[in-house]
């Protein structure tokens, strides 16, 4: 079968596209036939060698962390009832025709919705859902999510709207903001400029939770928006994390979310919140951004889009 491998950490030419041996199910196991492989940023930072103590890969090895497809067959132990069953899976790889996951990994995808849509879901809109929960929104509260044009991003813009808040959205560039508030933020801030979080102060007086989905110096500059008794939630590592000094925090009286400081959350968990996305999607709740979509072989070209910045909300492969 075809598989995209990583043989060195590099650039995006590291990528190649390789025939390998089909994986068998072992026990406790499915093997999905993917149409559809969704594409992240943290699979670029991978690629390059970063956070090997949190993700550990060792080349060569098939980037990516799942996608949708059809089980095509099941290990001891997994109910034969998923064989066929169209499903979307979240693992250890991706860009590949066939991939095995554990059977706590997959999802049934609802009837009406796509691969793609499906896979658009798988860790953005599991990481949407998760990050909404992580705080209590009233209703007219002020809520900054930063990278708004992103894959989580502008689902975040959607939950929070329907949750009623008031959405700044921050992004860079007047093609992203222009999706933010098409997708319902009542504020958009350009922050390539300088200043941008002062003008968010001055426009709300302080927003009372933000999303920071960039982390490094700008997650730090995102932490200056919330006023005092507020949330700063950070699950950004695009620029390395957000590391905000706690004395620093407790003067300004900002509650600090470090939602990578606790690891990966529980299977059971990313089932739940992947089964939500799903459902809300579904429903017509939220929507997928997708505007970007490659051919197996053409991954080099999504990280590329990736790393320029250059993508709006989803990336996705078709295999």
């Amino acid at each position: 079968m075809r598989a995209v491998r990583v043989h060195e950490f590099g650039g995006p030419e590291a990528l190649r596209l390789d025939e390998v041996p089909e994986p068998v199910a072992g026990p406790g196991q499915v093997v999905v036939g993917l149409t559809v492989a969704d594409v992240i940023l943290l699979d670029t930072l991978l690629r390059r060698g970063w956070g090997g103590e949190f993700f550990p890969r060792h080349p060569p090895y098939v980037p990516g962390g799942g996608g949708a497809g059809h089980v095509l067959s099941v290990g001891e132990g997994v109910d034969p009832a998923w064989l066929g069953r169209h499903v979307v899976g979240r693992g250890q790889s991706g860009y590949a025709e066939q991939v095995v996951f554990a059977a706590d990994e997959i999802v049934e995808v609802p009837e009406g919705l796509s691969s793609i849509e499906a896979t658009a879901m798988l860790h953005d809109g599991a990481t949407a859902v998760l990050l909404s929960r992580r705080t209590k929104i009233a209703e007219g509260d002020w809520v900054l999510v930063a990278a708004a044009a992103g894959g989580a991003g502008s689902l975040l813009v959607q939950l929070m709207r329907d949750a009623g808040a008031r959405v700044v959205a921050a992004a860079r560039g007047e093609r992203k903001l222009a999706l933010a508030r098409e997708l319902g933020a009542e504020l958009t801030v350009d922050y390539s400029l300088d200043g941008w979080q002062d003008r968010v102060r001055d426009a709300t007086g302080g927003v009372a939770v933000a999303f920071d989905g960039a982390g490094g110096p700008l997650g730090k500059a995102v932490f200056e928006t919330v006023a005092t008794g507020g949330t700063f939630i950070t699950y950004g590592s695009s620029d390395g994390f957000a590391d905000i000094d706690p004395d620093v925090a407790a003067a300004a009286g900002v509650h600090v979310d470090n939602v990578l400081a606790a690891g990966a959350p529980a299977p059971a968990t990313v089932r739940e919140v992947l089964t939500e996305a799903l459902t809300l999607t579904a429903a017509g709740r939220i929507r997928p951004v997708i505007s970007a979509t490659y051919p197996l072989a053409e991954a080099e070209k999504a990280h590329r889009s990736l790393e320029e910045r250059a993508t709006l909300g989803k990336s996705l492969l078709l295999v």
